[in-house]
C-alpha cells in the first residue's frame, strides 16, 4: 500500500512537470522555420515561436514530445528562437511550440514539418503557361526530378498550410500540380522536392507566382510609352515610361517571355497628380525587341499586381532612307472629316507602318508602286475622331528584314472644336502692307488657353505654335513676320489649345486676309497655293514657268529690235519719197523756177529747161495727151529727173492693164530719150 501510494505520488509529480496549466485566453503561438522548412544537410535552421508580450518561457516539441533545445527570448518575451546548426536527417520531423506566462501556458501552435534532403539532385520547377497569371485563369506547376522518385512535394515558402504531394506521371520523372482558377492566395514563392529510396532530394530553385488584375479600374489603367519612339536605331537609346493616375509603390516592366526586366519606385507628377517611372534601355540590339507591358504593385504584397498596360512593341530600325509622310486634307481637321495619311519613298519597301506617338499599336500596309516609280501606302481611318489628333510617324521595311527604316519627319494632326473657345485674330500695322515690311498677327482669347496656333489656308507647311501670355485676364500671342514678301499673302486663322490635350483645338477665329503689295502700291496677284507635299513637282513647275517667260521676253525683244530697224529703213525711204513726190492737190503745174537758190546756178537752170522741153516733145510724139497733165501755169516750174520718173510711173499705174501691155515696149524709149537729152544739155 505504501509502495502504491509512493508510485502514484511520483507519477503525479511527473505529470505535473509535463501537463501545463492552460492560461485562460492566451493567443495561439505561431511557429516558423528560417530560412525554410525544407533544407539540405549541413544547413543552419532557426525555429521562431511567436507568442505574446510578457511571455517568460517557450517550449519546442517534436512529434508532440518536449524537445530540449537552447532558447533565446526576443522582444520582451514576444517571441523566442531555437537555433539548430548543421542539420541532418535526424532533425527531420514535425514540430510545434507553446509559451508560458504568469497566468499559465498557451495551447500548442500548428505543426511545422521540417524536411531534410539527401544527396539527390534538386528537381526543376516551372509554370505553364507562365509565372505571371491573370486572376481567374488556370495554370500548371511541374516538378521534374530523377527516375525512381516515389513522391513529389510542392511547398509554398512561408505558408503554414500542408504541402501538396503527388506521385509522378507514368511513365516519367515529373509530377503535375494543377491550379484550375488562380486566386489571390496562390501568389507567392514555390519550391518542390522529391523522395526516393535514396532519401529526400534537394529543394528546387524558387518559382515566384504572380497574380495580376488584383487592382482594376477602367479609368486608372497603366500606360506604357516609348521615348522618342518605339522604333530605335541599332545601338541607340530608348526610355520606356510607365504612368498611372492611381498611386502604386512600384512599377515593374515585363516582356512577352515573362521575363521580369526591372522594378522601379514610382514618382509623383504634382502638376497632374499622376505617378510614373522611367525605364532606360541603352545600346539597343535585336535582343531588346519584343512586346512589353508594365504593372503596378505595393511593397507589402509584391506578388499581387495591377492590370497590365496595353502591350508596346519595340522595333529596331536600320540605316535605310526615311520615307515621307503627307496628309491630303491638311493639318487642321474637323471631327467627322475624312483623313488619309500617305507614307511613300523612292526605296522599294515592301510594307509601311504608321505609328501615332504615345500609342503602342503599329498599323501596317503593303506598299504599292506608282507609275512614277515611287512606293507608297495610304492609311485611312473610318472617320475622324478626337482621339486621332496627335503626332504621326511612318517607317518602311523589306519582307526579308526585321529592321525598319529610319523614321519619317513627324506630322501633327490637329482636331478643331474640342475647346468651346473662339479666339480673335488681327493684323498690325494693317492687312495690306508693302513688300519688305514687318507684320504682326495678334491672336487673343478671353478664355484661358496655353498655346495659340496660327494657320495659313492652303499652306504646305505645318501651323505655327506660340505659348500664350496672360495680361489683364486676357491671353494672347504675337506671331511676328519680318520682311514679308508676296508668298506671305493669304488667309490666316488662329486656334487655341491646352497642355492637357495639345492636339485638340478650339474653334477657329474669323479669317484675316493679308495682302503684300509691291513698292509702288500695286497689288501683286495672290500666289498659287501649293498642294501639300508638292515638293519637287512644284519647284519644277515654277522653273518651267520662269523659263517659258524668259523665252517669250527674248522673242519679243528680238521682234521689237527687228521692227525698229525696219521702221528706221522705212522712214528713210519715206523721207526720200516725200522729197521726190509732188505736193498733193496742187492747183498749178510745177514751175521750173526753184527760187533764188536754183537761179543762182544758171547752168543748172538751163539744163532743166532743156530737159523739160525734150519731155514735152516726146509726149507729143508718143501720142500722150497733154490734158492728162496739170494745166500749164504762168510761172515755169523746175522738173527734176527723179520727179519726172515718178510722174511717168504714176501715170502708167492709172491706165488699164491692157494699155500697160500695149505701152510696155515704148517705156525704154522714154528713158533712152532722157539719157540722150541729158548730156546734150550739159554740152550746151
Amino acid at each position: 500500500m505504501t509502495f502504491t501510494f509512493t508510485v502514484l505520488l511520483c507519477l503525479g509529480l511527473t505529470l505535473d512537470l509535463w501537463i501545463p496549466v492552460l492560461g485562460g485566453n492566451l493567443p495561439k503561438p505561431v511557429l516558423r522555420a528560417q530560412p525554410d522548412s525544407v533544407v539540405s544537410k549541413q544547413t543552419e535552421v532557426t525555429f521562431l515561436c511567436e507568442g505574446t508580450m510578457g511571455a517568460t518561457k517557450y517550449r519546442l516539441y517534436k512529434y508532440g514530445y518536449f524537445y530540449s533545445w537552447p532558447m533565446v527570448l526576443l522582444e520582451y518575451g514576444k517571441k523566442a528562437e531555437f537555433r539548430m546548426s548543421y542539420i541532418n536527417e535526424n532533425h527531420a520531423g514535425t514540430y510545434s511550440c507553446d509559451y508560458g506566462t504568469d497566468d499559465g501556458w498557451s495551447v500548442a501552435s500548428n505543426t511545422l514539418e521540417l524536411v531534410v534532403t539527401g544527396n539527390l539532385h534538386k528537381p526543376i520547377i516551372k509554370a505553364e503557361p507562365g509565372s505571371v497569371m491573370a486572376l481567374g485563369t488556370s495554370m500548371t506547376i511541374w516538378c521534374q526530378g530523377t527516375l525512381g522518385a516515389e513522391i513529389y512535394v510542392l511547398h509554398k515558402v512561408g505558408s503554414q498550410e500542408s504541402r501538396d504531394t503527388k506521385t509522378p506521371e507514368e511513365p516519367g520523372n515529373k509530377a503535375k500540380f494543377s491550379i484550375p482558377s488562380v486566386r489571390q492566395e496562390h501568389a507567392g514563392q514555390y519550391r518542390c522536392y522529391c523522395y526516393s529510396k535514396a532519401g529526400w532530394s534537394e529543394r528546387s530553385d524558387t518559382l515566384e507566382l504572380v497574380v495580376t488584375g488584383i487592382y482594376r479600374h477602367k479609368y486608372n489603367k497603366l500606360r506604357l510609352s516609348a521615348r522618342p519612339s518605339p522604333v530605335v536605331t541599332l545601338g541607340g537609346n530608348m526610355t520606356l515610361q510607365c504612368a498611372s493616375s492611381k498611386r502604386y509603390d512600384k512599377f515593374i516592366l515585363t516582356r512577352e517571355d515573362q521575363q521580369l526586366l526591372s522594378s522601379l519606385d514610382t514618382q509623383r507628377i504634382p502638376s497632374i497628380s499622376h505617378y510614373h517611372a522611367f525605364f532606360s534601355m541603352e545600346h539597343m540590339t535585336s535582343n531588346h525587341t519584343g512586346t512589353f507591358r508594365c504593372y503596378g504593385y505595393y511593397k507589402d504584397t509584391p506578388q499581387l499586381w495591377s492590370e497590365p498596360s496595353e502591350p508596346l512593341e519595340i522595333h529596331i530600325s536600320g540605316l535605310s532612307k526615311k520615307p515621307s509622310l503627307l496628309t491630303q486634307q491638311g493639318y487642321i481637321l474637323h471631327p467627322g472629316m475624312s483623313l488619309t495619311l500617305q507614307c511613300s519613298s523612292d526605296i522599294s519597301y515592301d510594307r509601311f507602318a504608321l505609328y501615332k506617338v504615345g500609342e503602342a499599336d503599329f498599323t501596317q500596309h503593303c506598299s504599292q508602286r506608282t507609275q512614277a516609280g515611287r512606293f507608297l501606302a495610304n492609311f485611312t481611318p473610318d472617320y475622324m475622331r478626337q482621339d486621332m489628333g496627335g503626332q504621326y510617324r511612318c517607317y518602311g521595311a523589306h519582307n526579308l528584314s526585321s529592321e525598319w527604316s529610319a523614321s519619317s519627319d513627324p506630322l501633327d494632326i490637329l482636331i478643331t472644336g474640342y475647346l468651346h473657345v473662339t479666339p480673335s485674330l488681327s493684323v498690325k500695322p494693317n492687312s495690306t502692307v508693302l513688300s519688305g515690311e514687318n507684320v504682326t498677327l495678334l491672336c487673343q482669347s478671353m478664355d484661358k488657353v496655353d498655346t495659340f496656333i496660327l494657320s495659313k489656308e492652303g499652306s504646305a507647311h505645318q501651323p505655327m505654335r506660340l505659348r500664350s501670355k496672360s495680361q489683364e485676364y486676357q491671353w494672347h500671342a504675337e506671331f511676328s513676320m519680318t520682311a514679308v514678301t508676296y508668298p506671305n499673302t493669304g488667309t490666316y486663322r488662329c486656334y487655341g489649345s491646352r497642355d492637357s490635350a495639345p492636339y485638340l483645338l478650339s474653334e477657329a477665329s474669323a479669317p484675316v486676309e493679308l495682302t503684300v503689295s509691291g513698292p509702288t502700291g500695286a497689288s501683286s496677284p495672290p500666289p498659287s497655293r501649293p498642294m501639300p507635299g508638292a515638293g519637287f513637282n512644284s519647284y519644277l513647275n515654277v522653273l518651267i514657268g520662269v523659263s517659258v517667260a524668259f523665252l517669250l521676253l527674248l522673242v519679243i525683244f528680238i521682234f521689237v529690235l527687228l521692227r525698229r530697224r525696219h521702221q528706221g529703213k522705212f522712214r528713210q525711204d519715206a523721207q526720200k519719197e516725200t522729197e521726190l513726190e509732188l505736193p498733193a492737190g496742187a492747183a498749178e503745174p510745177v514751175t521750173r523756177d526753184r527760187g533764188p537758190q536754183n537761179r543762182a546756178n544758171p547752168a543748172a537752170a538751163t539744163q532743166e529747161e532743156s530737159l523739160y522741153a525734150s519731155v514735152e516733145d516726146m509726149r507729143a510724139e508718143d501720142g500722150v495727151e497733154l490734158d492728162s497733165w496739170p494745166a500749164e501755169s504762168k510761172e515755169p516750174q523746175d522738173v527734176t529727173y527723179a520727179q519726172l520718173c515718178i510722174r511717168t510711173l504714176s501715170g502708167r499705174r492709172d491706165t488699164p492693164p491692157s494699155s500697160q501691155a500695149e505701152e510696155a515696149p515704148e517705156e525704154p524709149s522714154l528713158y533712152a530719150a532722157l539719157a540722150a537729152t541729158h548730156p546734150k544739155d550739159k554740152e550746151q
